[in-house]
């Protein structure tokens, strides 16, 4: 029989903080409790990094395979000198340049992180978030805290405290209701260990942002895959991620030819009796008046894209979609991390 946990639900403003709220979220935090909180990619899940017992209830939460690695969020640059072995020149110019803010940096770890965090791994994934609400509950625990997104494992990342109830409800202590998150996709993933920084999972700082800074900067090849024989080294590299229940299929090419492939394969759908919906942006919304469309975004704007990626695909599956065609976007900058996501959500691909 499953434990089922009196979850208790708060709302509070990022900018005028409830420190009642923090102090008692923080209690449950060193007291071997779950708690959820936004930051400003999409709400995680957290428990204390230091203990293996919390940490295990994460896992058990979201459903989490255990070869998976936690990012750990600390409040304070100088926490990485007490959980790294050794913080490489390159780690300390990220840090300088992108602190707080969306980007997770793979360093080797020190034995107080323990291989539930790391899944084995002699490296471990640190963050320092932007989000207010998250910075002061990881300063009032006085506790770096292991979280990875508050979803069920393998469904559409929350964005929305809505949707860790949809999933996480009886299964935590606390949920934050912080309101929407802004980047609305994890944060970026980059391996600082070796000469060349190596982005393991692209999301709000680009490779293009990280080149600028240090010159150099590739994209790991673990990144385009998603098979049995990676040994993950980031969260998001080696399972099915972020899909929603009806089928995604993306659509690769201009936009013209995607968007009359798109139109093709809703009416076949449709007359073959499933549920479709079409996920626009602002450039496409034209081309299908007369369908069930979402639009979510503006391609000049990524940002616009990035926010309502995930709430748009938990919103087809509330309408009751069987399936949902989806455009691709220009890899570039932002970009590249919206197809990444995509591509992960997607059970087919069309290239038109």
């Amino acid at each position: 029989m499953k434990e089922i946990i009196n979850t208790k639900i708060v709302k509070m403003d990022p900018d005028n903080l409830d420190y009642v709220i923090i102090k008692e979220a923080a209690q449950i935090i060193n007291n071997g409790g779950v708690v959820v909180f936004p930051t400003e990619t999409v709400y995680g899940i957290g428990a204390d990094a230091l203990n293996d017992t919390a940490v295990e209830k994460i896992f058990k939460a979201k459903g989490r395979p255990q070869d998976n690695p936690l990012i750990v969020h600390i409040q304070d640059v100088e926490e990485l000198y007490d959980l790294s072995r050794e913080v490489p020149e390159n780690a300390i110019i990220l840090a300088e340049k992108f602190w707080p803010g969306p980007l997770t940096m793979i360093l080797y770890k020190k034995d107080i992180l323990s291989d539930k965090i790391t899944a084995g791994l002699s490296t471990a994934a640190i963050r320092f978030p932007k989000n207010k609400i998250a910075l002061a509950l990881i300063k009032e625990s006085g506790k770096p805290i292991a979280a990875p997104s508050a979803n069920t494992s393998g469904k559409p990342s929350p964005t929305e405290a809505s949707h860790v109830i949809e999933d996480l409800m009886g299964k935590v202590d606390m949920i934050i209701d912080g309101g929407s998150t802004y980047i609305g996709i994890e944060s970026t993933v980059v391996d600082v260990t070796g000469d060349v920084p190596m982005i393991l999972r692209p999301g709000g700082i680009t490779r293009e942002d990280i080149s600028r800074v240090l010159g150099k900067c590739d994209y790991d090849p673990a990144i385009i895959k998603s098979n049995e024989k990676i040994v993950p080294k980031s969260p998001g590299q080696k399972y099915r991620h972020y899909s929603p229940k009806a089928k995604v299929i993306l659509y690769k090419g201009t936009l013209d030819n995607i968007a009359q492939r798109i139109v093709e394969d809703y009416d076949k759908f449709t007359q073959d009796g499933l549920r479709v919906g079409i996920m626009s942006t602002v450039q496409t919304e034209k081309y299908y008046e007369d369908k069930t469309t979402i639009c979510v975004g503006d391609r000049t704007k990524p940002i616009s894209i990035s926010s309502n990626l995930f709430k748009d695909l938990r919103n087809f599956d509330h309408m009751g979609m069987d399936v949902i065609l989806a455009e691709a976007v220009e890899e570039e900058e932002l970009g590249k991390a919206i197809m990444n996501r995509l591509g992960k959500a997607a059970s087919e691909t069309i290239i038109v």
